[in-house]
């Protein structure tokens, strides 16, 4: 496996849960405040979208030559422009 590869897969393997819990807890705070499921969620997207956006910036100077690694920031991209879409039209 190439060394690059190694360094995407341990960032994935040790930042993305730690994201994960902190979105999920956002999630269930604005639910427990009475926050409309389609608000709460797409707060929960962006929000989500954008922690693993800016980790990937983090580690993007050592490994932006990976095509896996563009893919990944498109993702999470995506997520955040999902989370918008939700935001505005999900009501």
């Amino acid at each position: 496996m190439d060394e690059d590869l190694k360094v995407l897969r341990d960032y994935l393997a040790f930042t993305v849960p730690h994201v994960t819990v902190l979105a999920g807890a956002l999630l269930g705070v604005l639910l427990i405040l009475g926050v409309s499921v389609n608000t709460a969620l797409g707060i929960f997207a962006v929000f989500y979208g954008l922690m693993l956006f800016v980790l990937g910036l983090v580690i993007g100077t050592h490994i932006s030559r990976l095509i896996w690694y563009r893919l990944m920031m498109a993702a999470f991209a995506g997520l955040m422009v999902v989370g918008v879409f939700i935001l505005l039209y999900g009501e």
